[in-house]
């Protein structure tokens, strides 16, 4: 998920309920309502991190299904405030009670998202000492992977592997996707429009995804629509 540039103080105007449709780490949709998780920031689903053993690892897709298996169908409770610059509305989400995004951080699985809310900035800890999901290896911070370049900070275990920065930094423009099931792609065209291309359609196979220009894999439509992209035309 391309994430909100501004995520403000939740003010609660709105009340949804139902099973939602999970489109990445930090991102659902219940109905026709898309809602940005308030407060915490999850891997993109293309990006790449390093697990426990220093190997490549598909950190983003992980977040997302680790997320849907702790939603399994369930009914989410969400309180919605302000809208993002996708139009994602920003909420507070619960099921049975319990706060979703403090159940991503202290899980590892999201990070606080400390630029707008501090509020959990403990669970991260917690998910930080016990070496839990992204944490158990290296990583970049999503807000930096999204704007990377080569001092951009690598966090997570003590000793980072001498080729750890080619590999988190080189994930967005890779030519293959990474993972087998996020086959759609992104690209920015001349106009700096942000385009992305499904299996099928006429220009797919044309679409160079390693010409380090902002382009980006998707999993599905539905992630690449809240992300901010619009699918080309043919």
């Amino acid at each position: 998920m391309t994430i909100a540039a501004s995520c403000s103080v939740l003010r609660a105007t709105t009340n949804i309920s139902g099973s939602p449709t999970i489109v990445d780490g930090d991102t659902v949709q219940i109905g026709q309502t898309k809602i940005r998780l308030q407060g915490i920031d999850a891997p993109e689903t293309d990006q790449l991190c390093l697990d426990a053993d220093g190997k490549r690892w598909a950190c983003g897709v992980a977040a997302r299904d680790r997320l849907a298996e702790y939603s399994a169908g369930r009914q989410w409770e969400c309180d919605l405030g302000d809208h993002d610059r996708y139009g994602r509305s920003l909420g507070a989400c619960f099921i049975e009670g319990e706060d979703v995004a403090r159940w991503m951080v202290r899980q590892g699985w999201a990070l606080s998202y400390v630029k707008y809310s501090h509020s959990y900035d403990t669970d991260q800890i917690v998910a930080r000492d016990a070496r839990s999901g992204v944490w158990q290896g290296t990583f970049i911070a999503p807000w930096d992977w999204r704007h990377r370049n080569k001092q951009t900070e690598i966090l997570g275990a003590a000793s980072v592997p001498v080729n750890a920065q080619s590999i988190l930094l080189g994930a967005v423009s890779a030519a293959a996707a990474p993972d087998p099931k996020c086959v759609v792609k992104g690209n920015i065209n001349r106009k700096g429009e942000r385009i992305f291309h499904s299996p099928g359609q006429l220009n797919y196979s044309k679409i160079n995804m390693n010409k380090g220009l902002g382009e980006r894999w998707f999993c599905t439509e539905t992630e690449a629509e809240a992300a901010g992209w619009r699918k080309a035309a043919h």
